[in-house]
């Protein structure tokens, strides 16, 4: 039996309806789903009793979906059940995203849970190779894409972000703490005599835990590059999600951008 930790956007819903039997949802109380209605409520100060709590519904496999924020611990709340991995929780909010990812992960196993990626829960839910769109990328499009990737790889093991905007061979910005959607609107402050152009590109970080954190696009992700002043997206292949897939591809074509799957080169 299947628990969904779930987390915001548009991710988790997708996901549930993609199931063949719905999950039990949970989400964390600072945190919770926009289109989901949780099963279970809990924070990190009271985890070791979450935990427990699964057990009790028959729980084998989780499933992480969703953004979320590093929320603070108050050491006040924590519960009993929860002491003896408090050491643990503490230290995995202090480290790097896939860092504290993978201590999270960790506790969950120790527990006795299967913890699966969304792959294994909806098969295919990564788009093939090719390009999608009506428009092309240009050849200097596909060079800073080239370019892009080795940017975000020589930047994972600082466990940055997941993506960057790469316009004629230059960065413009590189997505952090903020995520997708601010680093697309910082590009609007962009200096004046630049004319526009340029990808945006998603991949996973080399090594990352492909069952937590894999990046996504979505209709909002079109309508920003649009507003950025960009030619089109490209997402590796195997590597990222396009949510609402059909409506995706209808809104770049009618926004006149390319969606490139790309095959990693290196």
């Amino acid at each position: 039996m299947l628990a969904l930790i779930s987390g915001q956007g548009a991710l988790p819903a997708l996901i549930v309806a993609a199931s063949k039997e719905r999950p039990i949802i949970a989400s964390l109380q600072q945190f919770l789903p926009d289109e989901l209605a949780p099963d279970l409520i809990f924070r990190l100060e009271n985890l070791g009793t979450f935990l427990d709590s699964l057990k009790r519904l028959g729980i084998t496999e989780v499933c992480f979906a969703g953004s979320i924020q590093r929320p603070e611990i108050n050491c006040n709340l924590i519960d009993d059940r929860t002491k003896k991995i408090s050491d643990q929780l503490l230290e995995a909010i202090n480290l790097g995203d896939d860092k504290a990812l993978g201590a999270v992960i960790k506790i969950f196993e120790t527990s006795g849970f299967n913890v699966v990626g969304m792959d294994v829960v909806v098969p295919n839910c990564f788009p093939e190779s090719g390009i999608m769109t009506k428009r092309l990328p240009s050849l200097l499009n596909k060079q800073d894409a080239k370019r892009a990737e080795l940017v975000l790889n020589q930047l994972s093991p600082l466990d940055v972000g997941q993506g960057c905007i790469i316009a004629n061979n230059h960065i413009l910005a590189i997505e952090a703490y903020g995520g997708t959607e601010w680093m697309l609107r910082s590009i609007l402050r962009r200096p004046l005599f630049w004319p526009g152009g340029g990808i945006l590109f998603k991949s996973l970080k080399i090594g990352q835990d492909r069952r937590v954190d894999v990046p996504a696009i979505g209709p909002d992700t079109i309508t920003q590059a649009k507003e950025s002043g960009l030619n089109g997206i490209v997402i590796q292949h195997g590597d990222v999600v396009i949510l609402n897939r059909d409506h995706v591809i209808k809104k770049a074509n009618e926004l006149d951008l390319f969606i490139w799957v790309r095959e990693a080169d290196i």
